[in-house]
């Protein structure tokens, strides 16, 4: 599999794993993935192995793409599904001479992809347009996709809160994850700031998650409150804290993605982009957007063009409280049994 390597993309693309298993049981499935995304692929089942490669983006890079292509010659693949449609991503397969290759048309990928699909954008989600290409040439759309869904020892979780200094004590966890691609879908950092306040009022215990481009951003939100910053380079620490966490909130992120899969009950906040569109496929435990009704909303720009950013400016530390404490007090109750 050549998935888009965005961390949410990547976690979606755990549905076409999925549905590979059961179509091809008896075959193995890796995947491509770039340093970043690598350690996702440990904790998703049915990988046999993440190939890790570093492409640069918006160049051809043929020397780095010939050797990926050899590291594939060496595992004799049958089959490669290539999701993103730009016309770089399909020449390592190409290059490794893999019989059946898979994808949508894209950048005229013509002699590139000798299994072409066409209608890519008759399909309105990712995770659309990325599971049809697991499926036979012509097949109908399942009701429901597979979950993603992301798997974590608890003695690796134990081993990551010893290392860190984050031993239980009896206190619910937070994790916040404030940032996000295109300063419009972040929620402003002041009131990320409140809400970690008010939650540390309520005797819970808050940890601030992202990469390193976010740690300005953790301190903000952390200042002298308590929370603890765990932002840094590597994303395994993210994995392992969503999975400890009690709840997530989450801008609409990638890491939100993460923690919907691995079963830890997360809040999205959406302002420019549209939860039907890009939400995780798994249930979130609430779903949080601006009340007023903008004419401007959905933009799904990274950046407001009307300057104003009401639909997050208008969410309110409140609102995002009330509906991490009702998450709260659910994942308190455990799952309802049916009488």
């Amino acid at each position: 599999m050549v998935p888009y390597m965005w961390i949410g993309d990547f976690v979606r693309c755990h549905s076409v794993v999925t549905l590979l298993r059961q179509r091809f049981p008896d075959c193995a499935v890796d995947i491509l993935a770039t340093k970043l995304c690598a350690p996702l692929a440990d904790y998703m089942p049915g990988i046999r192995q993440a190939i890790v490669s570093n492409l640069p983006r918006g160049k051809l890079a043929l020397a780095q793409q010939r050797a990926l292509a050899e590291r594939f010659k060496r595992e004799s693949y049958g089959m490669a599904l290539i999701m993103p449609r730009t016309w770089k991503s399909a020449l390592a397969p190409f290059f490794a001479g893999i019989p059946h290759r898979t994808g949508f048309v894209g950048e005229a990928r013509f002699f590139l992809i000798n299994d072409l699909r066409f209608g890519e954008r008759a399909l309105p989600r990712m995770v659309d347009r990325c599971a049809t290409l697991a499926l036979p040439r012509g097949a109908k759309q399942p009701a429901a996709w597979p979950m993603p869904e992301l798997r974590v020892p608890p003695a690796e979780i134990a081993a990551w809160r010893s290392r860190h200094d984050l031993m239980a004590d009896g206190r619910p966890v937070v994790a916040l994850a404030p940032g996000a691609v295109g300063p419009s879908k972040r929620w402003p950092s002041h009131a990320y700031a409140a809400l970690t306040r008010r939650l540390i009022a309520d005797g819970l215990a808050v940890w601030v998650l992202g990469g390193p481009d976010e740690k300005p951003l953790a301190t903000e939100i952390a200042g002298d409150s308590g929370a603890r910053d765990l932002t840094g380079h590597d994303l395994r620490d993210a994995i392992l804290a969503l999975a400890s966490a009690s709840v997530a909130v989450s801008n609409d992120s990638g890491l939100l993605h993460v923690a919907a899969a691995l079963g830890t009950p997360s809040i999205g906040i959406f302002g420019p982009t549209s939860p039907w569109h890009w939400a995780p496929l798994n249930a979130l435990a609430g779903v949080v957007e601006a009340k007023s009704e903008l004419a401007c909303r959905p933009c799904h720009k990274p950046v407001c063009r009307l300057v104003h950013h009401r639909c997050m400016r208008e969410i309110t530390p409140e609102e995002v409280l009330a509906t991490t404490r009702s998450a709260l007090t659910a994942a308190a109750r455990g799952p309802e049994v049916p009488a």
